[in-house]
């Protein structure tokens, strides 16, 4: 597992400007806390390395990076402190090929076209996108991604709580980089169950969780009849499927049904993103049940175990 798909399953990567070194490992613990185990520590304040290092010390779990990364040495500083990847603002053919001499993963800032060549001639697949909004955000990005069909991007830059949504429903997104966790009100105040809450918010904001629909058991004789009463309640229309009927989009009677009572569906965004976040709150998945897309990307998958005599799966998001 490289640690581009590691931060592709968190999705988030908070970017954080130390100013006080003994605010290091408490943001890091509400990170990791709020359910977003990386960060980018920026070589913005001189405090960086130091941070890394206590950050990587204190929470093992963490994948600590360094952003804002210019110069060879920032390179060498980072690695011996335990960091995992570099960002850089631009793309500087010499910081990549130091990097990648280094072994340690790079994600170059790339505003244009012509930036992504050069990071294909490099051997880059994944690229920061910076200043994101100010580039003209997802509408950009799309534009970017439709010649360059290899190409992954992380957005950082005027992503926000509310349209980090957008930006998460797009395939080409490894994950969005932020600050509005980082609440400077609340850092001053050393108010990091604040930060924690704010993190959780931004999980949740950035998975896009929904009740997609319901299942309910029946048999082959008696499921076509169910889903005609139920299309009759909600106001729909009955749709034949391989496993049964739905009777309007929120109902499935199911012939054969798994669970005692039925099962549930959980829509999300991006499925494997979402299985790593339940994966880290205990559930465990069957795999067998899993099904991926012509692009190799999950899109459906059972939890093993029954919630109150419900299975409950895992799928893609059908509305956004």
């Amino acid at each position: 597992m490289t640690i581009i798909n590691e931060i592709k399953k968190i999705g988030i990567v908070p970017v954080i400007k130390i100013d006080e070194l003994e605010d290091a490992v408490p943001l890091a613990k509400a990170l990791c806390e709020g359910g977003i185990p990386v960060a980018e520590i920026t070589f913005r304040t001189s405090l960086a390395k130091e941070a890394m290092r206590r950050i990587h010390e204190a929470c093992p779990e963490m994948i600590v990076g360094a952003g804002t990364v210019i110069t060879k040495q920032q390179v060498d500083d980072a690695i011996e402190v335990g960091a995992k990847f570099i960002v850089s603002p631009g793309l500087n053919p010499n910081i990549v090929t130091y990097c990648q001499e280094k072994k340690i993963p790079v994600v170059p800032g790339c505003s244009c076209a012509s930036d992504i060549e050069r990071a294909l001639e490099l051997g880059l697949t994944t690229v920061k996108f910076f200043p994101a909004e100010q580039l003209g955000g997802l509408k950009m990005i799309k534009a970017l991604a439709a010649p360059y069909t290899k190409v992954n991007f992380m957005p950082t830059g005027g992503i926000n709580a509310e349209n980090i949504k957008e930006y998460m429903q797009v395939e080409k997104i490894v994950a969005c980089g932020g600050t509005w966790m980082m609440d400077a009100k609340a850092i001053k105040e050393k108010d990091f169950d604040k930060i924690k809450k704010l993190t959780e918010e931004a999980v949740k904001s950035m998975l896009g969780l929904t009740l997609q629909h319901v299942g309910v058991n029946a048999s082959p004789s008696t499921s076509k009849e169910v889903a005609n009463q139920f299309a009759t309640l909600f106001g729909g229309s009955t749709r034949e499927t391989t496993k049964g009927y739905f009777g309007s989009e929120s109902i499935e009677v199911m012939n054969q049904g798994g669970g005692t009572h039925g099962h549930l569906a959980v829509g999300a965004y991006n499925v494997e993103r979402a299985k790593h976040y339940f994966e880290t709150k205990g559930f465990n998945f069957d795999e067998t049940t899993a099904e991926f897309d012509a692009t190799g990307e999950l899109k459906f998958i059972y939890i093993k175990e029954e919630i109150n005599g419900f299975k409950v799966h895992l799928v893609r998001r059908t509305s956004r």
